[in-house]
């Protein structure tokens, strides 16, 4: 039976995931509106990660009060949900070099530092919840954290683009970075999930 300390512990979780999903899928809307105005990789591929996230997120709050068996496979399933953002950047990347125009740097550049800021909040709501609930909460804490290691390099990307290297590389390697760091999620939130599954195995 659950203790007063476990269910307000519990409690407590529930709302940081259920704020950390609404930031997500308010940020989402700015950053792939941003995108497609700007012609932007690295934008693009980070606002579906936004929009990952905020799937993630909900998906969890759906699923704290289910059984360690239950939450390991939502887990497994998020480990696979993570690859999207990886699979639709190389996509994207793949259109952006029929033609190599780079992006506008200025708001690539702002609209990166946003991004920033919402990760940062999030990573900092996530951090002292990462061990609870295992795999699930792993993944929204790996999620947040990668996300602003991404927005870092969006920023640096577009100061690149505007003040040494005019060119769509920046933007480029910076997305198709964010897709490895997508990938390497998913094989943690994997490998967290599966030991959990062995462990409530019967």
């Amino acid at each position: 039976m659950m203790s007063a300390m476990d269910a307000d512990e519990s409690l407590s979780l529930r709302r940081a995931v259920t704020r950390v999903a609404v930031l997500n899928l308010a940020y989402f809307g700015v950053e792939f509106y941003v995108a497609l105005v700007i012609g932007s990789v690295s934008l693009f591929a980070d606002s579906i990660d936004f929009l990952e996230d905020a799937s993630v997120n909900f998906l969890i709050v759906m699923a704290l009060g289910w059984s360690a068996r239950n939450r390991a496979r939502v887990g497994m399933a998020l480990a696979g949900i993570l690859l999207i953002p990886a699979l639709a950047t190389l996509w994207t990347a793949l259109g952006k070099l029929t033609a190599p125009l780079p992006p506008a740097p200025e708001p690539l550049t702002l609209a990166g530092l946003g991004a920033l800021a919402v990760n940062l909040a999030c990573a900092f709501m996530l951090a002292r919840y990462r061990h609870h609930s295992g795999s699930l909460t792993k993944a929204a804490f790996l999620s947040a954290r990668n996300d602003a290691l991404a927005n870092i390099a969006i920023v640096a990307a577009g100061l690149v683009t505007a003040f040494l290297w005019p060119s769509a590389w920046p933007d480029l390697v910076v997305g198709l970075g964010i897709a490895v760091m997508n990938a390497d999620a998913a094989r943690a939130v994997w490998g967290a999930a599966r030991q959990e599954h062995r462990a409530a195995a019967p």
